[in-house]
């Protein structure tokens, strides 16, 4: 009998109506470990992550000293269950475990951790985690016996398959809040961290190709989009610098970029959905054989919610979501962004992404606490008046019950991030401040030092 056919036997002994935990942890949740590859002495229950203990922690075991059932540390995979009367489906008690194992995988005990999953045997959600970012890794799947076994070697495709990118969109539907500048400069602060990246220009207006002065090569991103048979690696180029050091000048590679070219800046929405094989699933698959080679790719697409924009969106894990402080229609239409645009795409990629970061400031002057002050009580509004979802978390990420921290991570507004274009180079390698800042904004939403 295989480890699957073992967990189907397990699940139907279990009752629909079983509200004891231990029951399903013990009946289902230790053999799913089991059946996703882990044996008998690489899983412990009840580990402590520093946040509070989680159900059971699993890591394949070392050498004969490193055995994790007696040496807990470093683990791998967490899971934490819940019985079978908890709805897991959606509602608050959903919430909450996606709080509880996204607070577990990023404790002080588990910086190891890669992979959370949470459970009550009814429903089972596997999730990511790539440095300080916690995404859904799969759809919050229904479980019955008879889909189970596809469930697993679904899971244990992903676990052992273990993709090295993540890839961020940045977008909000309003112009003007640095969206290209916000690509650039996070892409150059995370290569000074020594993060591989790869910038996609997936504007077709192309301000980010034309700031790098990157100039397209012979195979261009068109013709890789409406021909599959391209290798997408032809279409990659690196971005480099002129650096003096001690008086001898050199090149110095700093991310690779995927260039618009012009063809796209001449190709409209209706055109793009009517030549594009797969419409806005076709950039995903596209970059999908590159997202093994970098640690970071950067996405970046207009602002009207069409063609190219839906597309850079669809191909992301998470969404960073750019604002101003004294642009109100750039905080209303971060809302739609979050409460329609990327439910939408989930709905359409049925994989549990993308998901949205916190929103951050973008240019903000000094002495601008006033505004600051006027913002909040803008979002004040904006999570009052939204019924659907709790905002609170993508405008206040550090707000807790009895701790009302409204503070919004602030890219201030130096005017060399605005004329570093001029010089065809990101503002991070102009100016040591403006590099502090987007090595905090790297270190605020990705980086876990």
């Amino acid at each position: 009998m295989t480890e699957a056919s073992y967990l189907r036997e397990k699940l139907e002994r279990i009752s629909p109506t079983e509200s004891v935990e231990r029951v399903v942890v013990q009946h289902f949740a230790v053999p799913l470990l089991q059946a996703l590859g882990f044996d008998d002495s690489e899983i412990r229950e009840e580990f402590e992550t520093g946040c509070g203990q989680v159900d059971l922690a699993a890591r394949k075991n070392g050498d004969p000293e490193d055995i994790f059932l007696r040496s807990p540390k470093n683990p791998y995979l967490l899971l934490e269950a819940k019985s079978r009367v908890v709805n897991l489906k959606e509602g608050s008690c959903y919430r909450d475990a996606v709080c509880q194992i996204e607070s577990y995988l990023l404790a002080k005990n588990c910086k190891s951790a890669k992979w959370g999953i949470i459970t009550n045997a009814n429903n089972i959600q596997l999730w990511r985690k790539h440095g300080k970012v916690v995404h859904p890794a799969t759809a919050n799947l229904d479980i019955s016996s008879n889909n189970i076994e596809g469930i697993v070697r679904n899971l244990r495709d992903k676990i052992e398959n273990y993709e090295r990118a993540l890839t961020i969109c940045v977008y909000n539907n309003k112009g003007g809040v640095g969206k290209t500048t916000t690509v650039i400069n996070l892409a150059a602060a995370l290569a000074t961290k020594r993060k591989k990246v790869l910038v996609v220009d997936f504007d077709s207006q192309g301000d980010l190709t034309r700031s790098l002065g990157v100039t397209p090569g012979k195979i261009t991103l068109t013709q890789c989009l409406k021909d599959p048979k391209i290798d997408v690696h032809s279409v990659v180029q690196t971005y480099r610098l002129k650096t003096v050091r001690q008086g001898k000048q050199s090149i110095v590679s700093i991310f690779d970029i995927i260039p618009r070219d012009p063809e796209l800046e001449t190709l409209t929405d209706s055109q793009a959905v009517a030549y594009i094989q797969k419409g806005t699933r076709r950039l995903r698959d596209l970059i999908a054989p590159l997202r093994n080679e970098y640690d970071y790719i950067l996405i970046d697409c207009p602002t009207q919610w069409l063609y190219f924009s839906q597309s850079g969106v669809f191909a992301a894990d998470v969404i960073l979501i750019p604002t101003r402080p004294d642009d109100l229609s750039s905080l209303s239409n971060a809302v739609r962004v979050i409460t329609k645009f990327i439910p939408e795409t989930a709905r359409s990629r049925q994989d549990g992404g993308p998901i949205a970061l916190p929103i951050f400031f973008n240019g903000v002057s000094s002495g601008s606490e006033y505004t600051i002050q006027l913002a909040n009580e803008e979002i004040d509004k904006l999570i009052n008046q939204e019924k659907s979802v709790d905002l609170r978390p993508y405008f206040w990420p550090h707000f807790k019950k009895g701790n009302e921290d409204k503070s919004i991570f602030r890219i201030p507004d130096y005017a060399v991030i605005s004329s570093a274009s001029f010089a065809r180079r990101p503002a991070v390698f102009r100016d040591r401040r403006v590099l502090e800042y987007y090595q905090s904004l790297a270190r605020e939403y990705f980086i876990d030092e």
